[in-house]
């Protein structure tokens, strides 16, 4: 196996074990262990565990731009913004992992530098999402209103077949009723 492939599988496991318990609650003991090498050759690749928690991190930032980006070719405005946020949700749909990472980045953003890496993913895609729709700042605004509305019911274990006042608000949401 290559350097580039035994990283990416640590990787994978890391975000395994950070999407559960995050960034403080994780060993790498349990990174080391999911993905069958010693906890010595973590530290070798990745130096810290918060370095490798920013780069599964990273990653899930990339496969997220990388699916807002192929969903967008060739549209504009509210076309554009749909593509994308159907792309989002296929990517939650294939690996909860994704969201639940998300969501151990952001409760962890009191340290520096993992604020400064949610800063800079979530920038990114903001600014991608501007250019490739061409919409207004409302329409960016509510479209990641609408996407941090529905990681927050998600990461609940809640869906459009929710009851009660979880229904009434997915009610409200784009793409709702599809």
């Amino acid at each position: 196996m290559s350097a580039e492939q035994r990283r990416d599988e640590i990787i994978d496991a890391a975000r395994h074990e950070f999407a559960e318990r995050g960034l403080h609650g994780t060993s790498t003991e349990d990174i080391a262990r999911r993905a069958g090498i010693s906890q010595p050759y973590v530290f070798r690749l990745f130096g810290t565990k918060k370095q490798l928690f920013l780069a599964a991190a990273a990653g899930c930032f990339a496969e997220t731009l990388g699916a807002m980006h192929e969903a967008a070719v060739g549209m504009q405005g509210e076309e554009a913004l749909a593509a994308m946020g159907q792309a989002y949700m296929r990517l939650l749909d294939e690996d909860p992992r994704r969201l639940m990472l998300q969501m151990e980045l952001y409760a962890a953003a009191s340290d520096p530098d993992v604020r400064d890496a949610a800063r800079t993913g979530y920038g990114e895609l903001v600014s991608f999402v501007e250019r490739a729709s061409g919409a207004p700042p409302e329409e960016i605004t509510k479209f990641f209103a609408y996407g941090m509305l529905l990681n927050v019911m998600a990461s609940m274990g809640l869906d459009k077949d929710s009851q009660g006042w979880a229904a009434r608000l997915l009610e409200g949401c784009p793409g709702s009723t599809e």
